[in-house]
C-alpha cells in the first residue's frame, strides 16, 4: 500500500490550533500521521500552501439550479439530475467534501456519488421536507395549482402531512426510501407562497411523533425554523439542528444552550433571493418582500447566538444561491461575531459533529479519511478563501 506524504505546507488540523508547519501522511485513503519530517513512498510538495480538512456545507439543495419556478416548470423531468451533477462538481471545487442535502436529492444521487459515477462531496440526503398543509413546503397557489420548487417523483415523496399519525407514517416512508436525516418545517419561510416566516407550524404532538420515529431509526432531525415559536417548538421536541434561525429571542437561545441544539444559519440565503431577482429570475413579489424583511433580523439573531455560545455549523442553502459560491457564507459568519478560527471550526470539526461523522471527518488526525483542501495564503482571510483553493482530495485522491 502506497504511503503518500503531503509535505512542506502549514497544516490547520481542525483541532482549534492555528496553522503550523507539518506534513500529512496518507495511506489507504486515510490519514496515518501528522507532523514534521514525515517519510513516504511518494511526496506531494505543497511549500507555501496550507492544508485544511475537507470543508462541510450542512444545508444545500443540489438539484436546484434556479429559484425561478417558471424556468423549472419548463425543464424536462430528468434535467434536474444533470443539474445535480453539475452542482455537485461545483460544490467540490469550492472545497466542500461533505454536504447535507436539505431537500431534492434522492438515494440515486447519493449512490451515484458513492459509486463514483459523478463527482461531488460525500452526501447525506433528506429527500423532502415535511410540511403541514399550508406550510413552507406546500406549493399551493390561489389558482389551485402547485408550482414546485423541488419536484416529487418516485425517489422523493410528497411530504405534506397533518396529525401525529400522519407524521409517523411519513417519517417511516422517508426512512424506507433512504433518508439519512429527516427535515421538517416548523415555521413558514421566504420561498413559499402562502405562509409567513413569523408563524410556527406543526403542533408539539406532531413533532414528538416525528422525533420518536427518527430516533428509533437512529437518525437525526433538522428543522427549517425561522419563527420564534417554531424554533422553540423544535428545540423542545429534541430536534438536533435549527436551520436559518431568523427570529431567535433570548428564551430560544437559552433553550438551545440547555439542549445542545445546533444552529445552521444560512446567512447568505435571503440575500441570494434578492440577487437572483436582480439577475432576472421571476420570483413572486411577496417572496422578495419576505427576503428583504428578514435580513437584518437574521443577522442580529445569529450574532445573539454566537455571543451566547450556541453550537454553530456552516450551511448555505445553496440552490437559493449559486452552487460553488458556498464559501461566501464564511465572511458573513465572521461579520456576525465569530473569529476566523471559529468559522473554520464550524465548517469542519463542528459540522462533522452535527452530521454524526466526526469519527471519520472534520479534522486532520490519524485514522480519519484523507479529505484535504489545499489553499494558497492565509486560511483566516475568509473573504478571498474561495479564490485560493488549489486542490481538493477525497480519500487521498485528487478530485480538483
Amino acid at each position: 500500500m502506497t504511503r503518500t506524504v503531503f509535505g512542506g505546507a502549514r497544516v490547520w488540523d481542525g483541532t482549534g490550533a492555528d496553522p503550523a508547519p507539518a506534513d500529512v501522511a496518507v495511506e489507504g485513503g486515510r490519514i496515518v500521521d501528522v507532523g514534521p519530517g514525515l517519510d513516504g513512498d511518494e511526496r506531494v510538495d505543497l511549500e507555501g500552501r496550507t492544508i485544511l480538512p475537507g470543508l462541510f456545507d450542512c444545508h444545500t439543495h443540489v438539484v436546484l439550479g434556479t429559484i425561478d419556478r417558471m424556468v423549472l416548470a419548463n425543464q424536462p423531468f430528468s434535467y434536474q439530475f444533470y443539474v445535480a451533477a453539475h452542482n455537485l462538481q461545483a460544490t467540490l471545487r469550492a472545497g466542500i467534501t461533505s454536504a447535507r442535502d436539505a431537500g431534492g436529492a434522492d438515494l440515486g444521487i447519493k449512490q451515484a456519488l458513492e459509486d463514483r459515477l459523478i463527482a461531488g462531496p460525500r452526501l447525506q440526503v433528506s429527500l423532502s421536507m415535511l410540511s403541514q398543509t399550508g406550510g413552507h413546503g406546500d406549493e399551493w397557489l390561489p389558482s389551485g395549482n402547485r408550482l414546485m420548487l423541488l419536484a416529487t417523483h418516485p425517489g422523493v415523496p410528497d411530504t405534506i402531512v397533518d396529525g401525529a399519525d400522519g407524521m409517523r407514517a411519513k417519517v417511516r416512508e422517508l426512512i424506507r426510501m433512504g433518508a439519512d436525516v429527516i427535515k421538517v418545517a416548523t415555521s413558514g419561510g421566504v420561498l413559499s407562497p402562502r405562509d409567513k416566516p413569523t408563524h410556527a407550524h406543526f403542533r408539539p404532538a406532531e413533532l414528538d411523533a416525528l422525533v420518536e420515529e427518527a430516533t428509533a431509526a437512529g437518525i437525526f432531525v433538522m428543522a427549517h425554523a425561522q419563527a420564534t415559536d417554531g424554533i422553540k417548538n423544535a428545540v423542545r421536541a429534541g430536534i438536533r439542528s435549527i436551520e436559518h434561525g431568523i427570529y431567535l429571542d433570548d428564551e430560544a437561545v437559552d433553550l438551545m444552550l440547555q439542549r445542545g441544539t445546533w444552529l445552521v444559519p444560512t446567512l447568505i440565503a435571503p440575500q441570494g433571493v434578492i440577487d437572483a431577482v436582480e439577475a432576472g429570475a421571476q420570483v413572486a413579489p411577496a417572496m422578495v418582500d419576505k427576503a428583504r424583511a428578514v435580513i437584518d433580523a437574521h443577522r442580529a439573531s445569529f450574532a445573539r447566538a454566537v455571543q451566547a455560545g450556541v453550537r454553530i455549523a456552516m450551511g448555505t442553502d445553496s440552490g437559493v444561491t449559486p452552487h460553488g459560491q458556498n464559501l461566501r457564507e464564511l465572511a458573513l459568519m465572521a461579520d456576525g461575531g465569530m473569529s476566523p478560527r471559529e468559522v473554520l471550526l464550524a465548517t469542519t470539526r463542528a459540522a462533522a459533529e452535527l452530521l454524526g461523522v466526526a469519527d471519520d471527518r472534520g479534522a486532520l488526525e490519524p485514522g480519519k479519511l484523507a479529505d484535504l483542501v489545499v489553499v494558497a495564503g492565509d486560511p483566516y482571510e475568509l473573504a478571498t478563501l474561495d479564490r485560493r483553493i488549489e486542490a481538493v482530495y477525497l480519500g487521498g485522491d485528487r478530485v480538483v
